[in-house]
């Protein structure tokens, strides 16, 4: 059957080969000037569940929906070039979101102190202000949740294997939102690195991202990735995990609130989190539990220690 072949069909017959998975240019019709039925559409759908070799194209096509119209058929339209960066983090989230089934624990952090302590911070030498980033507090906070739960530093290749791989260093991925696209690049041995080390390290790599610069290798061997829309916005999210990682961090933009502390209520900064985990190892009192100790480690009597 040719494209250019007109087909006659009622809107009706139409919905019908639609709500059947049935591409109705492909369907003989056996009415007058070959008119399409309801019953021609029966018969090739029965045609196609008894033919082999079109049930294994249809396994291969299994999700690729075809469109009857273009999209110019509604109006002006502009054909544009997808970012490289973009194409290849699609290949690693399509990849990501098919093998791992995700589960995200929502939570927040009371972060009141942490912003104090970051804020009091100046230079011994200068007397001026540091600038450090929140940020640098949450990695250097998840490493220290991820020395208590290695489950959480893992990676399992094949679940079938019945085998994981614990990982003994902490290299935290850092999602940097660039013009060319999303990119993940590694901050290495954190658990050997204080607050003003990481905090600089992270606006070096995050400039190499930008301009480009950044070795391919740096954007692999993590131990968790931690994606950050504070800067921008939001609160609750879910990220997809980064494979063969086994969770990711998503950190939202805090904010005051009236919550009750210590017996009154009290103006707080909370900071939400959105914790995705592989739930193939990781089940969901794991992942409380988890996120129970980042938020001590973010917490009253923890932040100051992270600087050290």
């Amino acid at each position: 059957m040719t494209e250019n072949k007109k087909i006659f069909a009622t809107p009706k017959v139409r919905r019908f080969a639609r709500e059947l998975g049935a591409n109705v240019t492909l369907i003989e019709g056996t009415q007058r000037k070959g008119r399409i039925t309801e019953e021609d559409v029966k018969k090739f759908i029965n045609k196609q569940l008894n033919d082999p070799k079109q049930i294994k194209e249809d396994v291969e096509n299994l999700g690729k929906i075809k469109n009857e119209y273009n999209h110019s058929d509604f109006g002006k339209v502009e054909i544009k070039e997808v970012p490289r960066v973009k194409k290849i983090a699609a290949q690693h989230l399509v990849n990501s979101w098919k093998k791992i089934p995700h589960v995200t624990h929502h939570d927040e952090a009371d972060i009141t102190e942490m912003e104090e302590f970051r804020k009091s911070l100046v230079d011994t030498f200068t007397g001026e202000k540091k600038k450090i980033t929140p940020l640098a507090f949450i990695i250097k906070a998840l490493v220290s949740s991820l020395l208590k739960f290695p489950t959480f530093n893992s990676s399992i290749e094949d679940i079938d294997e019945g085998k994981m791989t614990i990982k003994k260093y902490y290299h935290v991925g850092i999602a940097v939102d660039t013009k060319h696209g999303l990119m993940v690049p590694k901050i290495r041995n954190i658990n050997n690195k204080n607050i003003n080390f990481i905090s600089k390290e992270l606006k070096e790599i995050s400039e190499k991202c930008r301009n480009l610069k950044i070795e391919k290798k740096e954007f692999f061997g993590g131990s968790m990735t931690i994606t950050s829309l504070g800067g921008i916005g939001g609160s609750f999210f879910t990220p997809i995990i980064n494979y063969p990682e086994v969770a990711i961090l998503g950190v939202g933009r805090s904010s005051k609130k009236n919550v009750y502390y210590e017996d009154k209520y009290q103006t707080r900064i909370m900071l939400p989190l959105s914790l995705s985990y592989d739930h193939r190892i990781i089940d969901g009192a794991e992942a409380a539990r988890f996120c129970n100790d980042l938020k001590e480690n973010l917490g009253k009597d923890f932040a100051y220690k992270l600087a050290v």
